[in-house]
């Protein structure tokens, strides 16, 4: 299992990225456009804890799945799984965002993920994972301007 830590610091308050990230289906409200993946379209399947969102990006044949397993309102903690069909040779991917307060009225969003991949492609998956990162913090920078 390899473990990724990351994290970054956002101008907007926690509430405000709290509400974006709550709403699991709703991706494309938050994600940087003309991006180097760009979003053409989310199907949801459930709702809730255990839903799960199939984020279809352009250029790509099959979804990344995305499930909600877990959402903690008192501590801003989500946790989610990409299931199916898994890009950059991951075998398993689970990751924890947690956003906390800063003084100047921003929030930091932290980010601990493990995963798997199939043997020879580890450092692909993990270029992968951390530019999707940088990706969805360069979205949440976005809303905080």
């Amino acid at each position: 299992m390899v473990n990724l830590h990351s994290h970054h610091d956002i101008s907007a308050p926690r509430e405000t990225i709290w509400g974006l990230l709550v709403d699991f289906g709703n991706i494309e409200a938050w994600w940087p456009k003309d991006s180097p993946i760009d979003i053409d379209r989310v199907e949801l399947e459930g709702s809730g804890v255990g839903m799960t969102r199939h984020i279809y990006n352009v250029g790509f044949e099959s979804p990344v799945s995305e499930r909600l397993d877990a959402l903690d309102t008192e501590n801003f903690t989500l946790k989610l799984a990409i299931v199916g069909e898994r890009p950059a040779g991951l075998l398993h991917y689970q990751a924890t965002g947690t956003l906390t307060e800063l003084d100047d009225g921003g929030c930091r969003l932290t980010y601990d993920s493990e995963f798997l991949a199939e043997e020879g492609r580890e450092d692909e998956a993990r270029t992968f994972l951390l530019g999707v990162y940088q990706l969805m913090y360069v979205g949440f920078d976005g809303i905080a301007d």
